[in-house]
Protein backbone atom coordinates (compact mmCIF):
# COMPACT_ATOMS: atom_id res chain seq x y z
CA UNK A 1 0.00 0.00 0.00
CA UNK A 2 1.32 3.11 -1.64
CA UNK A 3 1.24 6.08 1.90
CA UNK A 4 -0.15 9.28 0.63
CA UNK A 5 1.87 12.28 1.38
CA UNK A 6 0.20 14.99 3.23
CA UNK A 7 -1.29 17.90 0.97
CA UNK A 8 0.96 20.91 1.56
CA UNK A 9 -0.86 24.29 2.16
CA UNK A 10 -0.27 26.44 -0.94
CA UNK A 11 -0.90 30.21 -1.32
CA UNK A 12 -0.77 31.79 -4.68
CA UNK A 13 -0.34 35.45 -4.09
CA UNK A 14 -0.78 37.18 -7.43
CA UNK A 15 -2.23 39.80 -9.71
CA UNK A 16 -4.75 39.32 -12.53
CA UNK A 17 -2.36 40.76 -15.11
CA UNK A 18 0.84 38.99 -14.36
CA UNK A 19 2.27 36.86 -16.69
CA UNK A 20 4.16 34.61 -14.27
CA UNK A 21 1.83 34.33 -11.86
CA UNK A 22 -0.64 32.65 -14.50
CA UNK A 23 2.68 30.51 -15.50
CA UNK A 24 3.24 29.67 -11.75
CA UNK A 25 -0.69 28.44 -11.21
CA UNK A 26 -0.52 26.58 -14.20
CA UNK A 27 2.38 24.98 -13.06
CA UNK A 28 -0.06 24.41 -9.94
CA UNK A 29 -3.13 23.12 -11.61
CA UNK A 30 -1.19 20.62 -14.03
CA UNK A 31 0.71 19.32 -11.11
CA UNK A 32 -2.83 18.74 -9.49
CA UNK A 33 -1.84 20.75 -6.48
CA UNK A 34 -4.60 22.86 -5.06
CA UNK A 35 -3.60 26.29 -3.65
CA UNK A 36 -5.39 29.41 -2.57
CA UNK A 37 -5.66 31.98 -5.11
CA UNK A 38 -4.70 35.82 -3.60
CA UNK A 39 -5.13 38.78 -5.59
CA UNK A 40 -2.86 41.58 -3.92
CA UNK A 41 -4.40 43.69 -6.57
CA UNK A 42 -7.81 43.79 -5.07
CA UNK A 43 -7.16 43.09 -1.50
CA UNK A 44 -4.74 45.42 0.46
CA UNK A 45 -4.70 43.66 3.54
CA UNK A 46 -2.99 40.34 1.99
CA UNK A 47 -0.53 42.33 -0.11
CA UNK A 48 1.25 43.64 2.54
CA UNK A 49 0.73 39.98 4.59
CA UNK A 50 2.72 39.26 1.22
CA UNK A 51 5.11 41.85 1.37
CA UNK A 52 5.84 41.22 5.14
CA UNK A 53 6.64 37.52 4.55
CA UNK A 54 8.81 37.82 1.59
CA UNK A 55 10.17 41.42 1.49
CA UNK A 56 9.50 41.59 -1.92
CA UNK A 57 6.13 44.06 -3.46
CA UNK A 58 6.52 42.20 -7.05
CA UNK A 59 4.13 38.66 -8.02
CA UNK A 60 3.94 35.76 -7.69
CA UNK A 61 5.29 35.00 -4.32
CA UNK A 62 3.99 31.61 -3.76
CA UNK A 63 3.95 30.35 -0.01
CA UNK A 64 4.28 26.79 0.37
CA UNK A 65 3.85 25.38 3.99
CA UNK A 66 5.48 28.47 5.45
CA UNK A 67 8.69 28.43 3.05
CA UNK A 68 8.09 31.22 0.64
CA UNK A 69 9.25 31.20 -3.46
CA UNK A 70 9.63 34.71 -5.11
CA UNK A 71 8.83 34.96 -8.93
CA UNK A 72 8.26 31.60 -10.87
CA UNK A 73 10.63 29.37 -9.96
CA UNK A 74 10.03 25.91 -11.21
CA UNK A 75 13.15 24.27 -9.72
CA UNK A 76 12.60 25.47 -5.92
CA UNK A 77 8.46 24.67 -6.55
CA UNK A 78 9.68 21.38 -7.80
CA UNK A 79 11.29 20.60 -4.57
CA UNK A 80 9.28 22.34 -2.09
CA UNK A 81 6.39 20.20 -3.71
CA UNK A 82 8.36 17.25 -3.71
CA UNK A 83 7.93 17.04 -7.47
Amino acid sequence: MVEKKAQKKVKVYSTPVCPWCHKAKEFLKEHKIPFQDIDVAADKKAAQEMTEKSGQIGVPVIDIDGMIIVGYDVQALKKALDL
